[in-house]
């Protein structure tokens, strides 16, 4: 009967150790699957995007290879797929020799229809190596207001006669062939007519804004001072424009 143990014993070790192996492949792989989870988390989202730009913030996240992008962009269809390969690792010191490292491909799907922390699918891996994407293009230069002194030109153009016509005030200001994003406002009080030339601003810092008052034979564009532009302080109004605040000390 001991003789038959001692047979045994190496037979029930190597059945554990084999068990621990694929435990700790199991655990490796749930690694790997959570990886790719945290990306699906990371490209989540509702603004629209194509599928150059999905595959590229993909690309930038620490782990993640992008081995195939299908779809055209996230709101046409049912959005973007992404296959991802990641890799995890696991180790038992008590059976594992060294530490047990798996390479997984996941499919996550991009879309506005997706769901929160939605589960990646197994997928095989595609041949070939990742895929590489070329840099995003430069951003678009900022908005620009035009310098004062050319919009002082164009307006004293339409203070003549010791008169001011407000719609020769208004042609003046289109004919500054201004960057679409500037927003204009034009608003006439007795014989003088205001102007203002702004950009969007974003409720924090000071706005950047253009004044512009005509007069019989008189023009002026200035920039208001910085606290005027502020939120709230209503520097980049028409009102400033005709009844200008005093400079702060």
């Amino acid at each position: 009967m001991r003789r038959r143990l001692l047979l045994l014993a190496p037979l029930l070790t190597l059945a554990v150790g084999c068990g621990a192996l694929q435990n700790s492949e199991g655990d490796a792989a749930g690694a790997a699957r959570e990886a790719a989870r945290k990306a699906g988390e990371r490209l989540y989202g509702q603004r629209p995007r194509t599928a150059e730009e999905v595959g590229r913030s993909a690309s930038l996240l620490d782990g993640v290879e992008v081995m195939r992008v299908t779809g055209t962009e996230t709101h046409a269809g049912d959005g973007v797929h992404v296959v991802v390969r990641t890799s995890g690792s696991a180790y038992d010191p008590w059976f594992d020799v060294d530490e047990v490292v798996v390479r997984r491909c996941f499919e996550v799907r991009v879309s506005p229809a997706s769901e929160w922390r939605e589960e990646p699918r197994d997928v095989d891996c595609p041949d070939g190596s990742p895929l590489r994407f070329a840099p995003p293009p430069p951003p678009p230069p900022p908005p620009e207001l035009p310098p004062s002194g050319a919009v002082e030109a164009k307006l004293a153009g339409a203070a003549r006669d010791g008169r001011v016509d407000e719609d020769e005030v208004r042609r003046a200001v289109a004919a500054l062939d201004l960057d679409p994003a500037v927003r204009t406002e034009v608003e006439a009080e007795g014989d003088r007519v205001g102007v203002v030339l702004s950009l969007p601003g974003n409720g924090f810092d000071p706005q950047d804004c253009l004044l512009g008052s005509v007069g019989p034979g008189a023009a002026e564009a200035w920039v208001p001072p910085r606290i005027q532009r502020m939120p709230g302080e209503g520097g980049c109004g028409t009102g400033n424009a005709l009844h200008p605040q005093p400079a702060p000390h």
